[in-house]
């Protein structure tokens, strides 16, 4: 049974309607089926629907394509190609080299060549899937790995390079060297609502699009710029996703463009919603990485000097891999003091889906390597893994990053400290140890991992968001901010914040569909901005309106104005206590402003992406976390027995739904490193795991048994919202615990002095391999 320790505290020290454990807004829509999402929006008369047609080669020049035949199916209304584009054919978010449908030349099996309009969806899903006999293809010599494109040195950016210190003479003056090479593998977002976009013609060549998203603002510049017209001709709406993880920050745009030029041309309402298959084959996913490494270490497992190279397979164009990389590049210290370092990353251009975020956004990747690096450089020395990491960890305060970023807050020796005592970490060691001795068959590993992750857009000017609240004359309050509710609560927990404001119950407030023509310009919903961003421009929102309903109090009542409380409904000012609405009332007879915009921009940010230096996070979240597991060497299969998690959220607004956030990243980061493989066919390029039936995201059957989450009471040193740290993506680092601790016990397997090669995923024919290579290694048992 799970237990959620810790969250108690939150909810005793709260005073009003934050720091308060409460349900997701929209919790009892989506237990009885009735939350509406894009596909659940009643289509309006004449509603057309529309499928992609899809290269079935990964490289090619395009010869031909039989439109007449395509036309000559049932039901088919209407077929476009690139050349039906009226503006941009261009879905690029960084670099304009994302067409939204190929011209010339195709560049990954499954890139979308034409779209298919007709009466029904099943119609034109048929008609699309005829791509193969339609169209003529030439073939091109196709790459499909990052090492062979970083062999070639096809790029699709400039090599980032960022150095600390002198690495090379550190390098060689050290008394320890490691050398080595990893693969981490990618990850599909596996969303359960998949890519959907319906376009509604407007009056005067104006467009409504409805789709999921976590970029509306995005969308809709996308969009006008294919339909060649201003952006205030496009409305995008999103009320809630059926979850994004990164793959509907910039990738809902070819689907949002196609439904529109569909809709323009045709006048008429077009849907196109992916086949699972097809989202499969058509988007981009977390970046498959490749690391070169030698580290440079004292007696006690110190870091003295590190080099590594990164290789991204970001695929055929640019889409988010600038900003991944670099962000790889600076989570590559994670929670560990690196005195001298060089880091270099490489964006291997190949002919497979553009990858693009993932929840992490690049961090998980870099991080993951100097964890590989810290468990070597602990069984190279035969120290106790969890010593050499405590002995790196950066210092109380002060310390600096790579980068150049001063640790304001460093909590991770305290965190993991508590940790170690609560999990039993050091006493489970050893019973551990005493079973492994005994059992030559099942292995079991303990592995304990750090997090320290960076908050803030890597992109400064995107650190910024806008909001509008309403008072209507009953004391009903609306809320609408440019974030986007995909599942993680966001609706709620600025619903808490504009509600604690106006000193009102929670049930007071409602939020809106995310919507561009009333907040426009708004960042994505990414990088674990949401709350922090959009809950700042709604507190000052609300306390716009307080600050006028208090001048009003004190004005009727006696008084001054900054003396007058909100609280729980009532407005006391000068000893008279009346109601919320009353104050309200009161105020729109005296034509007082009911509303009001509220605007945020984070502070004390700077990057520059020549020198790789700066100060692009507002402050670092921090978490660790325990995993046990069993390992059958005669098979690689594996079980998760037990984890113990202790998070940093700062004075979290929601404890409840900050645990979810951390259960739910750490089970996801646990499936991307033991169980999710992408596979792609070296020949043809085709991607071979495509449907859960090939693609093994975890399940509820996944969770251990004993699931111990904690927050841990730690205020934010920074001004954010009511002090409290994201909590989306830092919780993705926990999961390499898992694989530590698989790890551990394939090198229980080997015996002592045991070092064995483990891939990402450690799916269980990994796990034999690494099994079969400590033992033929000649180690003896332990």
């Amino acid at each position: 049974m799970n237990k959620h320790v810790g969250t108690e505290d939150f909810a005793k020290a709260a005073t009003g309607q934050v720091g308060v454990s409460r349900a997701h807004e929209s919790a009892h829509l989506h237990v009885a089926g009735r939350a509406y999402y894009t596909d659940d929006i009643p289509e309006i008369d004449r509603t057309l629907h529309v499928a992609l047609g899809l290269s079935p080669v990964a490289h090619g020049t395009i010869k031909a394509l039989d439109i007449e035949a395509l036309r000559d199916m049932p039901g088919v209304v209407s077929v476009l190609t690139a050349a039906d584009i009226p503006g941009v054919n261009d879905c690029g978010p960084v670099v304009h080299d994302d067409p939204i449908l190929a011209r010339d030349t195709v560049q990954y099996l499954g890139q979308p060549v034409f779209a298919v309009v007709a009466s029904d969806r099943r119609l034109a899903r048929k008609a699309a899937a005829t791509a193969s006999r339609v169209l003529t293809i030439e073939p091109l010599e196709a790459v499909v790995t990052a090492r062979d494109a970083h062999a070639r040195e096809q790029y699709i950016l400039p090599p980032m390079h960022l150095t600390r210190g002198e690495p090379a003479e550190a390098m060689a003056a050290a008394r320890h060297r490691l050398k080595g090479s990893m693969v981490l593998g990618g990850q599909e977002q596996f969303y359960l609502e998949g890519q959907i976009a319906y376009a509604i013609p407007q009056d005067d060549g104006g467009m409504k699009i409805h789709c999921s998203t976590q970029h509306p603002s995005e969308m809709q510049l996308m969009a006008s710029h294919a339909l060649g017209v201003a952006a205030n001709l496009v409305q995008v709406e999103c009320r809630r996703m059926g979850g994004g993880f990164g793959g509907k920050e910039s990738q809902s745009g070819l689907h949002v463009c196609v439904a529109a030029v569909a809709a323009s041309k045709l006048g008429r309402p077009v849907k196109l919603r992916l086949d699972r298959d097809d989202d499969f084959m058509i988007t981009g996913r977390r970046h498959g990485f490749e690391y070169d490494y030698e580290v440079g270490f004292d007696d006690a497992g110190r870091i003295l000097a590190a080099e590594i190279t990164m290789i991204a397979n970001c695929g055929f164009s640019t889409d988010l891999s600038g900003p991944v990389m670099t962000r790889a590049i600076c989570h590559f210290d994670n929670a560990y003091w690196l005195p001298n370092v060089a880091i270099h990353g490489f964006c291997a251009r190949t002919n497979t889906q553009s990858n693009t975020a993932f929840r992490g956004f690049g961090g998980p990747q870099g991080a993951f390597a100097i964890e590989v690096v810290m468990d070597r450089v602990a069984r190279h020395l035969g120290l106790e893994p969890l010593a050499v990491r405590q002995a790196n960890f950066y210092g109380f305060e002060g310390d600096t990053t790579p980068y150049g970023q001063r640790i304001e807050d460093n909590v991770i020796h305290g965190l993991t400290d508590e940790l170690i005592a609560s999990s039993d970490y050091r006493e489970r060691r050893e019973r551990i140890a005493a079973f492994n001795a005994a059992s030559p068959v099942i292995k079991k590993g303990l592995a304990l991992s750090p997090c320290k992750f960076g908050i803030s857009f890597n992109l400064t000017h995107l650190n910024q968001a806008g909001a509008l609240v309403h008072v209507y004359t009953d004391g009903s309050i609306i809320v609408n901010h440019g974030g986007t509710e995909m599942g993680q609560g966001l609706n709620t927990k600025i619903a808490q914040v504009v509600a604690e404001e106006l000193g009102v119950r929670f049930e007071r407030v409602r939020s809106t569909a995310t919507d561009t023509q009333k907040i426009a310009n708004t960042s994505a919903t990414a990088a674990s901005t949401g709350a922090d961003l959009n809950g700042k421009a709604a507190q000052a929102a609300a306390r716009q309106i307080r600050a006028r309903l208090a001048a009003l109090a004190a004005e009727t009542y006696g008084g001054r104005a900054e003396d007058v409380a909100f609280v729980d409904g009532t407005v006391s000012a000068n000893g008279t206590l009346v109601r919320f609405e009353e104050i309200v009332a009161k105020a729109y007879v005296a034509r007082i402003q009911l509303w009001s915009d509220g605007f945020y921009a984070t502070p004390g940010l700077s990057w520059d992406r020549v020198t790789m230096t700066g100060n692009p996070f507002y402050y670092y979240a921090y978490g660790a976390a325990v995993s046990e597991v069993l390992v059958d060497t005669l098979t690689g299969e594996w079980r998760l027995v037990r984890a113990d998690i202790l998070h940093d959220a700062g004075r979290s607004l929601n404890p409840a739904l900050d645990v979810g956030q951390v259960e739910g990243g750490f089970v996801q980061s646990m499936g991307w490193v033991t169980s999710e493989e992408l596979v792609w066919h070296p020949g043809s390029g085709k991607l071979l795991t495509h449907a859960p039936s090939t693609y093994k995201i975890p399940t509820a059957n996944d969770v251990p048994a004993e699931f111990r989450t904690r927050l841990f009471l730690n205020d934010n040193v920074k001004d954010s919202i009511f002090r409290s740290k994201a909590v989306g993506e830092p919780p993705m680092l926990l999961g390499f615990s898992v694989w530590l601790a698989i790890r551990d016990a394939v090198c229980a397997a080997g015996g002592l002095g045991a070092d064995p090669e483990l891939r990402a995923p450690a799916t269980p024919e990994a796990i034999l391999a690494g099994v079969q290579s400590v033992r033929a290694s000649g180690t003896r048992d332990r």
